[in-house]
């Protein structure tokens, strides 16, 4: 097994640490690469910086030809890359293949973002001293992006860092998770195939603790981390001069509404909460973890969610019947293991699930559990639900607020006022109604407020965000 090369301002390279990739399933070696040196990661950093006015310069159509292109080998290759993730992240093969689909249409909507990207123009002559001039507001690149990207989505979060930043012309250096970097790795092959300049993009595997020195380096103005959110937190005050965009996790939650009673409703719910609590094994950041029922509404929808929740799969995740697979690592599932056995010990009740066989954690849910519990309180990370009751809606939007977190919340109803209401009322960066909060679509804004991070990810907004407006002012022109 040749260790994987990475990528270097566009050229494959090899470092001198070798380190090896395990399933986390079996604990087999699925694959290896090299760390960058110091030598190496200079250079990614130099070309980037010394790129940087060539690539904001570069047409629409070059950006976009480019975009197109892995767009179409991601979907030629989708079925070995869907194989690759599998085995470096655990998922199962049926999400995998669903992460290089979400990928490909990423890079396809970043195309045609690229194209459309113009800028605005504005009149002037609403005041009669500035009667003949017009302002041209187009965006141009704040400089090259450092992406730090976390191993839940080892490909499509990748996806989502590189893509609007060659959509708008700005060279990126990304640090994947050390436990994942090797779709990262293919999407670099991909990009090497394209007609990008040199230095336009690097993918450097570097262990956590190397990363400050990319974050603190100059020549890249502008951080995107995805990832947890102590270190999110110190990123952000380590470089206040900088643009830092973060993605921090959640703690999502859904209520069912009064209103949502009905015998095929509930069945619904109970279906897609079983599926969004534990696909991705729960290591999704809006994953449900917190489900609030109207009272009258629980007694009846608290068997048919554990019915549906008893119904998942759990095994390989290289067999298409597999729902959910292991965690990261064992070490994770151990974590998991001791946040539930904490809260039963602090009064919960395991409805079902609760057992952990080596990485994996069987999809579990609790109730009755205290509100400082962590696996009520933070991000579990994991395959837990916790279920609780609530007097009506207005209660339910208060027990959603009642968290550090606020990415997405689902509100199951069909009463325009009560999604209204949750719109105005939920301190969260997107409200799914009618579903779980675990719907995201690429082109759709992507973040949250509180301790879920600042700035959007989606294509558009990160493109806003990785832009800054600049006006020009024509004078002397008739309109």
């Amino acid at each position: 097994m040749e260790p994987t090369a990475f990528f270097v301002a566009g050229r494959p390279v090899h470092g001198v640490d070798e380190v090896t990739v395990y399933h986390p399933y079996d604990g087999r070696p699925v694959g290896r690469t090299t760390l960058a040196t110091a030598d190496q990661v200079e250079a990614a950093v130099s070309a980037a910086a010394d790129v940087a006015a060539t690539a904001a310069a570069l047409p629409a159509y070059v950006r976009a030809a480019a975009l197109d292109h892995v767009s179409r080998r991601l979907a030629e290759r989708a079925e070995d890359i869907a194989e690759l993730i599998t085995a470096e992240n655990g998922k199962p093969i049926r999400w995998a293949r669903a992460e290089v689909g979400r990928a490909t249409s990423t890079f396809r909507w970043a195309a045609e973002e690229a194209r459309r990207f113009s800028g605005e123009l504005q009149r002037l002559d609403t005041d009669p001293a500035a009667a003949g001039r017009i302002a041209l507001v187009r965006r141009v690149p704040k400089g090259p992006v450092l992406g730090i990207t976390p191993f839940n989505f080892p490909l499509n979060l990748v996806a989502h860092k590189v893509a609007p930043a060659i959509a708008v012309g700005a060279p990126i250096v990304v640090k994947p998770a050390p436990a994942t970097p090797l779709s990262a790795l293919l999407l670099g092959e991909l990009l090497a195939e394209t007609e990008l300049p040199e230095g336009m993009f690097s993918v450097l595997p570097l262990p956590n603790e190397r990363a400050a020195e990319l974050v603190n380096d100059p020549r890249l103005p502008i951080v995107s981390f995805t990832g947890s959110g102590p270190v999110g937190a110190m990123i952000r005050r380590s470089v206040p001069d900088k643009h830092v965009t973060l993605e921090l996790g959640g703690n999502a939650a859904v209520l069912l509404c009064q209103d949502w009673a009905g015998d095929e409703e509930l069945s619904f719910a109970a279906q897609r909460i079983a599926t969004f609590s534990n696909y991705q094994a729960g290591q999704s950041c809006i994953a449900v973890q917190r489900v609030y029922v109207h009272e009258w509404l629980y007694d009846g929808f608290l068997p048919r969610l554990v019915a549906a929740v008893r119904e998942l799969r759990t095994g390989d995740p290289a067999d298409p019947l597999t729902d959910v697979g292991p965690l990261v690592s064992e070490a994770a599932a151990r974590r998991v293991e001791e946040w539930v056995d904490a809260a039963v010990t602090a009064g919960a009740t395991i409805e079902t699930g609760g057992r952990r066989d080596g990485a994996t954690y069987p999809p579990t849910i609790l109730s009755a559990v205290p509100r400082d519990a962590k696996v009520h309180a933070e991000e579990v990370f994991g395959p837990v639900l916790v279920v609780d009751r609530v007097a009506d809606d207005d209660a339910g939007f208060a027990a959603i607020n009642d968290s550090a977190y606020g990415l997405q919340a689902g509100v199951f109803t069909h009463r325009l006022d009560v999604a209204f209401a949750a719109a105005r009322t939920l301190e969260v960066g997107g409200v799914i109604v009618g579903d779980v909060p675990s719907y995201r679509a690429e082109q759709m804004p992507y973040g949250g407020m509180k301790g879920s991070g600042v700035g959007r990810e989606g294509l558009h907004s990160a493109m806003d965000d990785y832009t800054e407006p600049r006006v020009t002012v024509l004078t002397g022109v008739r309109l």
